[in-house]
């Protein structure tokens, strides 16, 4: 059976969101909505924080791509405060253990101030998932089992 570009796209794009929407143990779910705890931070001053220290590398430039996305699926970013306590958390509980995930974040080489201007950039970043109940990502998602 032969495909057209169009369709072969579709199916790539398909499979593609809806891998992105599957947590890591393998079963299908919806985004978690953004968090709407209060935010205290610059988002604007955040966006130039976002790309000086380097997060868009592994997080990408909408908290959806690269090799660590977190768009829908909030965890340590619930809270500004669980965000911070995060990146100190990291840096001051086990700093001698390099990290292959992310880097250790302690005050003195990102302020308080800045985390908290990150993270208001942060919460910026909307899901742009198609909806898992769309009937033709389903039938696209169908397809390719096939």
């Amino acid at each position: 059976m032969k495909m057209s570009l169009s369709k072969h796209f579709l199916l790539v794009w398909g499979l593609a969101a809806a891998l992105a929407a599957q947590p890591r143990g393998g079963a299908v779910t919806a985004p978690v909505p953004a968090p709407t705890s209060p935010v205290t931070g610059s988002a604007a001053t955040g966006k130039a924080l976002y790309y000086s220290y380097g997060c868009y590398a592994c997080h990408g430039y909408n908290g959806e791509t690269g090799a660590r996305p977190f768009v829908g699926r909030w965890g340590n970013l619930a809270t500004e405060q669980v965000f911070i306590k995060f990146l100190r958390g990291r840096a001051n509980v086990a700093p001698l253990v390099p990290s292959t995930s992310m880097p250790n974040f302690d005050d003195t080489s990102l302020s308080d101030q800045k985390a908290k201007d990150i993270y208001a950039y942060i919460r910026t970043f909307k899901s742009s998932a198609p909806d898992s109940k769309d009937p033709t990502l389903n039938a696209i998602v169908e397809a390719a089992k096939h």
